[in-house]
């Protein structure tokens, strides 16, 4: 794309993401990512129903009657967005790829945070860390953090989750809310997902088309490896070949549930045809149950 065009695209995610921000995802954010704690606000004199607790002592045998001090939370919060670029995000049979969902998801979580004065940083990956964008508030840097996935172009094709959790290991020394968004389509990350998620409140974004799941009936068709560059002629007019195909993705996404279940990292699965609203609206929701 040329760059009238990046810019015209970035506008045109603003435009929509901003809007379901302010209808639909400000309160929920605010209310399910809770500040680092309290801090000292104010001190008022005593009402009926304050908890005894928050008297203030020396204050209240100066004036001769009770205050209380006023505690407010202390709201700043980092977010970081962990992004995968690789090969397997553009794949789509709808009218958005993979990344062009991922683009729209990475904006409606950042405006979110900025609307609630915390900072956004991101980090896109393929096999190895390809872009790290430190964390900073501002209307503008989430606008840079958009234009970046819109325009990007990966040096590789190939996904490496680990290498992406352990660079953020390293570089996120403070407690901080990640996203990662992916599709999942690697092995191996079971250790550095667990690590993270003990340090960070980790969440993963799982991206899918159906497509990925059920094979048509089309006969004959050659499928390429968009990481790899593998090619192999399927048959699919094969009852068996299709099962078999089907089969294999759902073990595949049981097996995914699972490393989630055991690593204690919430995870939100997207279709990509259906969109994210519903998904994020339903997650948002779990959580402020659960808290």
């Amino acid at each position: 794309m040329d760059t009238k065009q990046i810019l015209k695209n970035v506008r045109q995610i603003e435009i929509r993401t901003r809007g379901l921000v302010n209808q639909l995802f400000s309160g929920e954010y605010h209310s399910v990512f809770k500040g680092r704690g309290m801090e000292f606000s104010e001190v008022r004199e005593y009402q009926f129903g304050d908890d005894v607790r928050t008297i203030d002592w020396n204050v209240s045998a100066r004036f001769n009657r009770p205050f209380v001090k006023v505690f407010e939370e202390e709201r700043e919060l980092t977010v970081m967005l962990l992004v995968d670029m690789s090969g397997s995000q553009d794949y789509g049979t709808s009218p958005h790829y993979k990344r062009d969902i991922a683009a729209e998801l990475c904006a409606v979580l950042a405006f979110s945070a900025i609307k609630n004065n915390d900072k956004v940083g991101m980090i896109i990956f393929t096999d190895h860390i390809e872009k790290f964008i430190p964390p900073k508030k501002g209307r503008s840097h989430i606008l840079r953090i958009i234009r970046d996935i819109v325009a990007f172009e990966p040096e590789r094709s190939g996904t490496n989750i680990r290498a992406a959790l352990e660079f953020f290991n390293h570089v996120g020394k403070k407690r901080t809310i990640t996203f990662l968004v992916s599709d999942f389509m690697n092995e191996d990350f079971d250790r550095p997902l667990k690590i993270v998620a003990r340090k960070h409140d980790l969440i993963a974004i799982d991206l899918y088309d159906p497509r990925e799941r059920l094979l048509p009936d089309v006969g004959l068709v050659k499928l390429r490896d968009a990481e790899t560059g593998d090619e192999r002629w399927i048959d699919t007019s094969r009852a068996a070949v299709r099962n078999a195909y089907r089969r294999s993705w759902e073990a595949r996404r049981e097996e995914r549930a699972r490393r989630f279940l055991l690593s204690n990292v919430d995870s939100i699965s997207i279709d990509v045809q259906k969109g994210y609203v519903l998904p994020l609206v339903e997650f948002f929701r779990m959580r402020e149950r659960r808290y």
